[in-house]
Parts: structure tokens; C-alpha cells; sequence
């Protein structure tokens, strides 16, 4: 049971990420086909993570009255029928509301899968949160490979978006189905805990929104930033410059992909420990030594550290118990706004003093991670060693 459960959440995971990377590698299509321009783009990038952040608050509950695996039944399926609206909107006017339904759609299987991850791993009784991240960014970079061959192969943009719309929500179905039955026993013994959220107390669940949203503005500096930086201040080769956000990358998805092991083996507070440590190292690294070869030293290490935090942060909101889905949607709501603040904040300092300047906030966020979540975690474990824990009902 519990290995068909993995198998569904892993199939949940994969194509959620590939969801998203159509929707990203259609952007240029949809930017082309509306005649948008930046600024246009721009709103409607906002408008979508402004309808996932309200729906990320909404699910938790949800989950916790009607089990994530029935939210999931729901959310997963429509959040691919949602992607019809950016495709097919006739103009900017509904481009806009569609942008904000597909928000609500991704922010909603966003929660569900993340909780429904919690109670695999909590039911297999080890790490197993950090491959389902893994798979995720898996999922996206496939959504791009296949949209960057349709497209040489002379398929329309929009139809490749209408085609994973009508396509994906059909293969949710069977990923679906191999999720847990039931809520967890866990859930249903520890949701009478203080404070609103069961075993965990809201000044905790703040303090992993912290580390959340730490950890994301840190990933999305890299994510945004990590090639201009290249480009505009160590004047790397144009080819060379985007190996700065490919290392990251794919040393970021390398150790969600096998970062499980190393989590079981070190502990959940020596990880977030030394998440925080390599992160910053990294980001030390990118602004201290000036040649591309260091640059992409400290972009691969920045991504070795931020890949575990998500997946610590996650397994320690299962681990405390209690209304895990409310608590869930905060600490997600969070990371978001970290991933969505971000980009915007340094894009402003840059422009006002310069890109490196600007370089020192993720830095700092990658500091915050090891020295918020080490308490955290703490407080997190010292929890849960005090409620009792029973195995998922079948």
C-alpha cells in the first residue's frame, strides 16, 4: 500500500512540475500571439501566483476536513484544465482572469501533494520527501524539452498548451488512485492540540514560514539572477553565462533526487544546518571571487544547500502532527511569497545601487535558513517526541 502511494505521489509531483514548465515555455508563444510586452507579462505572472497564494490558504483546510487524497482527486486534474484559460484567452482583458483561475489551480494541488507527501514518508517511517521534489523539477525540465522539440518541429505554441491541458488531467487519474486511502490516524489523534494547528503552535509554524520563505527568495535569486550575473558583471561569454543557472540547477535537482539518504543519515537539524552553510558559502563564493569558474562554484553549492530545505521543512510539519494541512499552507503560502517577493525586490536594488548589491540579500535569506531552522527543527522534534505516533489506516 504504502509503495503504491510513493508511485502516486511521485506521479503528482511530476506532473504538477510539467504543468508549470508548459506554462513557463509557453510564455514567449502567449507573449508573441497577445502582443503583451514585459509590462503586460508581468501582471499576468503576478496575477497567477496572487490566485495560488489565496488557494494555497483555502486547501489546507480542505485537506484537513476532507483528506488531501480527495483535494488531490480534484486539484490534480484541474489544475491541467485550468491551463486551457492562458491558452486559449482571446485577449489581455482574460488572459488576466485566466491567469488567475490557473493560480488557483496550481496553489491548490500545490498543498494537497505536499501533504500527501508528509503521510507517505510519515507512514514509511523514513526520509522519502526530497525525491518527490526531485521529481518535480523533473517534470518541468521535461515540459521544456518536449515544447522546444514540438516547436522545431513546426507545432503551433498554442496547441502544444491546449494538447497537456486536455492531456495531463487524464494522467492524474491513475496517479491518484494509488494514494493513501483514509485519513491517517495520526491526523485524526492529534488534531486536538493548542494553538490552532494541532501539536504545533503558530510562533512555530511563523518560524518555518520564515525558513520557507528564506530559503525560496534565495532559489529564485538563482533562478532570476544567477545568468545576468554572469553576463552584466563578471562579462562572461554569452554561451557561458547561462551554465551559471544550469549548474544550480542541476545541482539543486541531483540532491533532491538522492538526498533522502543523506537526510536519514545526518538528521533533520544537522541538514537544515548545513543547508544554510553550503547556501551562504555559495553565495559568498559568487560575490567574492570574480571569474565565471568561481561563479559557478558558489551557483553549484548555493543549489546543494537551498535542495533540502523545502524537503526539511515539509517532513517537519508532518512530524509535529495536528492539523497538518493548515499548517502546510501557511509554511507554503510563505515559501511562495519568498519565490514571488524576491525577484522584484532585487530587481529594484540592482537598478538602484547594482546587481551584486543586490546579491547580498539571498545571501543573507541563505544565512536565515540554517539560523531560523535550526530552532525550528529543534522545537519541531522535541514535539513530536511527545505525541504519540500510530501507522496510516488502510
Amino acid at each position: 500500500m504504502n509503495k503504491r502511494a510513493r508511485i502516486g505521489v511521485f506521479g503528482f509531483f511530476f506532473l504538477n512540475g510539467f504543468v508549470m514548465g508548459m506554462w513557463a515555455a509557453g510564455l514567449p508563444g502567449l507573449n508573441e500571439r497577445l502582443d503583451l510586452g514585459p509590462a503586460k507579462l508581468g501582471v499576468a505572472l503576478l496575477l497567477v501566483s496572487f490566485g495560488a497564494l489565496v488557494s494555497m490558504l483555502v486547501a489546507g483546510p480542505l485537506v484537513d476536513r476532507w483528506t488531501s487524497r480527495r483535494v488531490c482527486w480534484i486539484a490534480g486534474p484541474a489544475s491541467g484544465v485550468v491551463l486551457l484559460g492562458p491558452a486559449l484567452a482571446p485577449n489581455y482583458a482574460m488572459l488576466c482572469v485566466m491567469a488567475v483561475v490557473f493560480g488557483l489551480g496550481l496553489g491548490c494541488v500545490e498543498v494537497a501533494m505536499n501533504v500527501h507527501s508528509v503521510e507517505v514518508e510519515h507512514a514509511y517511517g523514513r526520509p522519502i520527501i526530497s525525491a518527490f521534489h526531485g521529481t518535480w523539477s523533473l517534470g518541468g525540465a521535461s515540459a521544456g524539452a518536449l515544447t522546444a522539440l514540438g516547436l522545431r518541429l513546426g507545432a503551433d505554441g498554442q496547441v502544444l498548451l491546449v494538447v497537456a491541458a486536455v492531456t495531463v488531467p487524464l494522467l492524474f487519474l491513475p496517479a491518484a488512485r494509488l494514494l493513501l486511502p483514509g485519513r491517517p490516524a495520526a491526523a485524526s489523534e492529534q488534531g486536538s492540540g493548542g494553538g490552532g494547528m494541532g501539536a504545533m503552535k503558530w510562533g512555530l509554524v511563523a518560524l518555518l514560514g520564515v525558513v520557507a520563505f528564506a530559503g525560496h527568495l534565495s532559489e529564485g535569486a538563482a533562478i532570476d539572477w544567477a545568468a545576468l550575473h554572469a553576463r552584466w558583471v563578471l562579462d562572461a561569454d554569452p554561451a557561458a553565462a547561462p551554465l551559471a543557472y544550469t549548474v544550480f540547477a542541476v545541482a539543486m535537482t541531483s540532491i533532491r533526487l538522492l538526498g533522502d539518504p543523506i537526510r536519514a543519515r545526518l538528521g533533520a537539524v544537522r541538514t537544515i544546518q548545513l543547508a544554510g552553510g553550503f547556501a551562504t558559502v555559495g553565495y559568498l563564493l559568487v560575490l567574492l571571487v570574480p571569474n565565471i569558474v568561481g561563479a559557478w562554484i558558489g551557483w553549484a553549492l548555493a543549489g546543494v544547500g537551498l535542495a533540502t530545505v523545502v524537503p526539511v521543512v515539509f517532513s517537519a510539519v508532518g512530524a509535529a502532527g495536528g492539523s497538518v494541512g493548515r499548517a502546510l499552507s501557511v509554511v507554503t503560502a510563505f515559501g511562495y511569497s519568498g519565490l514571488l517577493v524576491g525577484p522584484a525586490v532585487l530587481g529594484f536594488v540592482a537598478d538602484s545601487a547594482s546587481l551584486p548589491m543586490a546579491l547580498i540579500i539571498p545571501a543573507v535569506m541563505a544565512a536565515v535558513v540554517g539560523l531560523a531552522g535550526t530552532p525550528a527543527i529543534r522545537a519541531i522534534t522535541a514535539t513530536s517526541e511527545r505525541v504519540p505516533v500510530s501507522s496510516v489506516s488502510s
